[in-house]
């Protein structure tokens, strides 16, 4: 699987409009979250399917972000791990 390229970032430009609202996230590169400094979120895509890499924990977990449904799970783990920090 590899990491979103520009075409795959445009279908999720709302998506990561909504991230780029959140000041505790950066944006090192298109696409490319940090938190506190630490690699926090990216995309992935495999075909026609998009999922997200996030870390919530030490390690990343995967959500599928093809569908409004998985974006909006997305969010809502973001809003979690960023009430939790």
């Amino acid at each position: 699987m590899k990491h979103a390229g520009p075409a795959a970032l445009d279908r999720l430009e709302r998506l990561l409009g909504q991230l780029r609202a959140k000041p505790a996230l950066k944006e090192k590169s298109r696409g490319t979250f940090y938190l506190g400094g630490r690699a926090f979120l990216h995309f992935h895509e495999h075909g026609a399917v998009l999922y997200a890499d996030i870390r919530l924990n030490e390690d990343f977990e995967r959500f599928p972000v093809t569908t409004d449904a998985g974006r909006q799970s997305l969010l809502r783990a973001v809003e979690d791990r960023l009430r939790c920090r």
